[in-house]
């Protein structure tokens, strides 16, 4: 159900907490949605865990789903985290399934934090770049952080760690060859990355699941978000699951029906209490995924998200 609006104000008093503020990059323990990380003191994750407690956990879901329909004889699945952060989506998916998680992270400061949390399990490898969607030569990049995420720019100066594209990373993990789950959280170039890694990975065909947000998109790639859907249209991608990014379910999609669907998002539609979308999307030939869909949420699709409930609590 929505946060209330004092647990709003709540979860924004202890974010802006002035001590806090200013040792935002002391490291603290918290134990967040099941699992205990390292992470510097003004990483929102805490606060949006306590005010939303399904914030993420859509993912987590898909994740034991997809387990609960594999052979037995697959052995632990695959998983593919870019964007790794502090590595909280990563051990969230190890607590839950037997599972081995190749984790990616392009930026020096959260790369410290992944490490801390993650080098003492053997089933996470952890790879320090930027992971870029070709061989293209690009200009260097520095990390823009900010509330525990981080976007890059191009710039003089380079901060992020190495480049090293998608074919490479697969190159470089082929005992990752049988990928099962990805995930993408690059603040605004999943649109890229996700296409490349289905491509790279074809022959695995793996689940898909990456934050939608075309606004971001637009503003800090400079790319349209749009050319996604056929990109993966022509990967054999046909089913869309879509949460709103606060990890409500928001229902199903066909492939053909995304574009049109998704310029719901432009401009934002924060009067409905979410600005953009998470996505899963799967093959017509996985039946085990596209059963993990169903088992997440309902077949049809509404926007809405459950607007009466939400205006009512915003009013209360």
């Amino acid at each position: 159900m929505p946060a209330s609006a004092w647990e709003r104000r709540y979860c924004y008093v202890r974010v802006n907490m002035p001590w806090r503020r200013l040792l935002k990059d002391r490291p603290v323990r918290r134990r967040v949605q099941g699992v205990d990380l390292v992470l510097p003191w003004g990483h929102r994750l805490p606060d949006f865990a306590r005010l939303r407690p399904s914030y993420g956990q859509n993912l987590v879901e898909l994740a034991r789903a997809l387990a609960q329909r594999a052979a037995p004889a697959a052995g632990p699945m695959q998983v593919l985290d870019i964007g790794a952060n502090v590595g909280d989506s990563a051990k969230q998916i190890l607590a839950a399934v037997d599972a081995r998680a190749l984790c990616v992270e392009g930026d020096p400061y959260w790369a410290r934090y992944l490490h801390r949390n993650l080098d003492h399990d053997g089933r996470a490898t952890i790879e320090e770049a930027l992971l870029t969607p070709d061989d293209t030569p690009r200009s260097s990049a520095t990390p823009v952080r900010a509330g525990g995420t981080t976007h890059f720019v191009e710039a003089e100066e380079p901060g992020s760690l190495p480049m090293v594209s998608v074919r490479a990373l697969r190159d470089a993990h082929p005992d990752f060859r049988a990928l099962r789950l990805v995930k993408s959280d690059t603040d605004g170039f999943d649109t890229q990355l996700v296409p490349a890694v289905a491509q790279a990975w074809s022959d695995a065909g793996p689940v898909l699941f990456f934050e939608f947000d075309p606004v971001l998109t637009r503003t800090v790639a400079g790319v349209d978000p749009m050319t996604v859907w056929t990109r993966l249209a022509d990967l054999g991608y046909t089913r869309l699951a879509v949460w709103d990014n606060t990890g409500d379910p928001l229902g199903q999609l066909s492939m053909e029906e995304a574009p049109r669907e998704s310029l719901f998002l432009e401009p934002r539609p924060a009067h409905l209490g979410y600005d953009f979308w998470d996505v899963a999307v799967c093959r017509e030939t996985d039946p085990d995924a596209r059963a993990a869909f169903d088992a997440l949420m309902p077949r049809e699709y509404d926007a809405t998200g459950g607007i009466a409930a939400r205006r009512t609590v915003r009013s209360g």
